[in-house]
């Protein structure tokens, strides 16, 4: 058995991606959102009360569908990053990437020695199927992708760096923690802010990789499509349901 392909990965090929922020943390939500048509679905393990458990039952939920699973840790713990390879995650976001030497290290917690320092799970882990992939250990990393999070000052400041990292497939900003760290709380579409982001979409693909951004407003989404990002969340799970439920609600109850 070869590794498993990496959809996500093969599809960064120039055309933008449109995907779901996944919060609700259970498969059976998970499931559902990955036959609505986005191209990619991501595994919250940051915001959402996610834990190792739940994201392998969405991994496996989603495996069917032609939506690619993106899975989001909490943090740049290389413990925690070991545990979401081995239950098969193969595109992985770490949030709050400031410089490259920390961008550098995320890329040696996805590699095994001598390129990096992941700890050898073997026929354990779902990553090998269980041992059925012979050479798991020489080829992962091919199929592996790194989405590393921009989203304060520093990380601007570092974003060429950082994107020319190797080991690193792309670059997603964060808009509103940019916005937040910068001083404009609540408002990443001030100036400042989208001088940075844009900023940082030009310095990633001057450095030949795939940069995302967090866009759930339609203007928003359509004017980061223009400036040439690879890929773009446009919907939250549970912003959906809540906006669903109460317009679902008005038509009924009105003002009362």
């Amino acid at each position: 058995m070869q590794v498993p392909h990496n959809p996500f990965k093969a599809s960064l090929t120039g055309d933008t991606r449109y995907g779901c922020w996944a919060g609700f943390a259970t498969g059976y939500a998970g499931e559902i959102l990955a036959t609505t048509g986005f191209d990619w679905l991501l595994i919250d393990g940051e915001h959402a009360p996610n834990t190792v458990p739940t994201i392998l039952a969405q991994l496996q939920a989603v495996a069917a569908y032609p939506c690619a699973p993106v899975v989001r840790a909490v943090s740049h713990d290389p413990a925690l990053i070991k545990q979401l390879l081995d239950i098969g995650t193969q595109t992985l976001m770490i949030p709050m990437v400031d410089t490259a030497e920390q961008a550098a290290q995320l890329v040696a917690a996805t590699r095994y020695p001598p390129q990096g320092f992941r700890g050898v799970g073997g026929g354990l882990t779902r990553a090998t199927r269980w041992g059925e992939v012979e050479d798991y250990m020489t080829t992962a990393h091919e199929e592996l992708c790194l989405i590393v999070q921009v989203e304060s000052r520093s990380g601007v400041d570092n974003a060429e760096a950082i994107a020319a990292t190797p080991g690193v497939d792309a670059v997603f900003v964060g808009p509103f923690d940019l916005s937040t760290d910068i001083g404009h709380i609540g408002n990443p579409n001030h100036p400042e802010v989208q001088t940075m982001i844009r900023h940082t979409l030009d310095a990633t693909h001057a450095a030949g990789k795939a940069a995302g951004i967090l866009a759930p407003v339609e203007e928003d989404a359509k004017r980061y499509a223009d400036w040439g990002f690879d890929f773009i969340a446009v919907g939250i799970d549970i912003s959906l349901l809540r906006q669903a439920a109460k317009e679902t609600v008005a038509r009924y109850k009105g003002d009362k």
